[in-house]
């Protein structure tokens, strides 16, 4: 059991780097500008909604269909960039019925207007589109198509593209700073075979060619990466909590397995509609449907492949017991409806704010069921198998690039701290809340998040979030004895950097409010009484 723990440890935290790993590695190209910046070509225009309209051939590992794009124009438009891999056909671009110009370059596609179109006209076009997609070597952390087979031979798959890109697969705006208002998304699958995919289901046709059309629809704002397609042999079953409908797709075979198992939506709604508020998607329901890869937080349509074990895939990430208590990715893409997909970074760079509250609720879910000390407990032992402390959690703005794996635990962590540094839970449970409602379906950036957080306390906040995010190492408290005193101060990389902390002295808690400036240390002549609350607060401790 110690082998394969170690195992999937090793696994969990090199898979999410392996990507990361491969970029760093080069310098940034024209292509990784036109993927990551904002030009007029994008930014001259909104996208409204997204019909997708396509039919998967799984034994070819082919689909072929359209997007019909609905757009707002901000500014006089002659010339539009949409996003479409390279290894994808463009079949036609049509507007108005007529066929539109375009040039292609690397992943970008660039379409003419014969004459430019006003500003704040609403209007649409269609984009046909066929290829073979690229097939994930490693989902869901490395992005792409998976087409396997259930336990019977029958077809089995799904599709994961965070960070990769949903322009792997459809044309689209491919850009986090822009999501369309609704969503259709219809499939022709084989007949036999279930298509599902985000939202309500609108209804189903069976065709004369083989296929059967599925057709969803999504009502609030989604993001491209979230837009998916599942095709298997599935049942369904439901539940509802309090308003909300909760639909499960599962494998045929999995059915009563899947109900004993998913029973723990119902704790979880419980702890997150109490800590963040209503399920912020409530128009287009809740579904976990069952995937041939771990899981991956599509909005309304939450793709499950944790085997239907607790823990990370049967095992406790944290080392420390606790994270066998649950199941993982139940609990973690879940959370990321909250934080993720109604909340949004407008940059790759910022997807911190994604993943480290999501991980971070993890520890909120395990509060509500076994209580505080187990939360921190397991926060803590994250620490020394999930964190490296060796880059940035922010990445590269403007590239499509990433920080480093540490915006999950860390950032996690980093939360934690700052619910210690203001030592009220009352007020944090508040304020955690407030974020949720407050930025409910809207996109953001780290500067907003902080100035949020700096805004609802009375304790200077931004230092400390800028030295977690935007450096390596954690900021050190050091410590020293000098001529029967002992002093203390911080040792970080941010100029000027403060934060309170606590110390335990003779089993009392005591605050000090370190800055970079040596103070002494009133009523202690002796370092080895001193120590410090590792527990509530992450940092590093030196004694000189």
């Amino acid at each position: 059991m110690l082998n394969k723990l170690v195992f999937i440890v090793f696994f969990f935290y090199s898979s999410m780097v392996f990507a990361q790993l491969l970029q760093d590695e080069r310098s940034y190209t024209r292509a990784d500008t036109l993927r990551g910046a904002l030009r007029p070509e994008r930014t001259n225009f909104d996208v409204l909604k997204y019909t997708l309209d396509i039919k998967i051939s799984p034994k070819e590992k082919f689909i072929a269909g359209s997007n019909t794009i609905t757009f707002h124009t901000i500014e006089n438009m002659a010339v539009m960039q949409l996003d479409l891999f390279s290894n994808m056909k463009v079949d036609s671009i049509v507007y108005q019925g007529r066929h539109l110009k375009y040039k292609r370059e690397f992943n970008a596609v660039f379409i003419s207007f014969k004459n430019a179109l006003d500003a704040n006209v609403i209007d649409s076009l269609q984009f046909y589109y066929s290829g073979n997609p690229i097939v994930a070597k490693n989902p869901p952390w490395d992005g792409g198509f998976v087409f396997s087979k259930d336990k019977n031979g029958k077809d089995f798959i799904g599709v994961a593209v965070q960070g990769t890109g949903a322009s792997l697969w459809f044309p689209n705006k491919d850009h986090q700073s822009d999501k369309p208002e609704e969503a259709e998304i219809h499939l022709e699958v084989p007949n036999g075979l279930v298509g599902v995919s985000n939202g309500r289901l609108m209804g189903l046709k069976e065709l004369s060619n083989g296929f059967t059309k599925w057709s969803w629809k999504v009502s609030q704002p989604i993001n491209n990466y979230n837009i998916t397609l599942n095709i298997g042999d599935y049942v369904r079953f439901s539940d509802t909590f309090q308003d909300l409908d909760l639909d499960f797709y599962v494998l045929s075979y999995h059915l009563e397995k899947a109900k004993k198992q998913f029973t723990e939506v119902q704790p979880m709604m419980r702890c997150f509609y109490e800590h963040f508020g209503a399920y912020p998607f409530e128009e287009d329901s809740y579904k976990l449907v069952e995937a041939p890869f771990l899981g991956m937080e599509h909005q309304s349509a939450i793709a499950y492949g944790n085997n239907y074990q607790l823990g990370y895939d049967g095992t406790d990430v944290s080392l420390s017991g606790i994270g066998l208590k649950f199941d993982f990715i139940i609990i973690h893409e879940t959370a990321h409806e909250w934080f993720g997909n109604s909340i949004s970074a407008d940059d790759i760079a910022d997807m911190w704010i994604h993943e480290a509250f999501t991980s971070y609720a993890e520890a909120v879910y395990i509060e509500c069921r076994w209580g505080k000390e187990d939360a921190l407990k397991y926060l803590k032992g994250l620490r020394s198998t999930m964190i490296s402390n060796k880059e940035p959690i922010i990445g590269d703005y403007g590239v499509n690039k990433e920080g480093s794996v540490d915006m999950y635990y860390k950032g996690a962590n980093l939360l934690n701290t700052v619910r210690s540094i203001i030592n009220d839970d009352e007020k944090w449970w508040s304020l955690l809340k407030s974020f949720s409602e407050t930025f409910k379906h809207k996109i953001t950036n780290t500067e907003e998040v902080i100035a949020f957080f700096e805004n609802g306390t009375d304790v200077s906040l931004t230092p400390v979030f800028e030295e977690y995010l935007y450096y390596a190492a954690l900021p050190t408290l050091q410590m020293k004895k000098e001529k029967g005193n002992i002093y203390y101060r911080w040792a970080s990389s941010v100029t000027d950097f403060e934060m309170p902390i606590d110390l335990i002295v003779k089993e009392k808690t005591q605050r000090i409010y370190p800055n970079q400036n040596w103070q002494k240390l009133k009523k202690v002549r002796s370092l080895k009484k001193v120590k410090v609350d590792v527990d509530r607060f992450y940092v590093h401790m030196e004694n000189l």
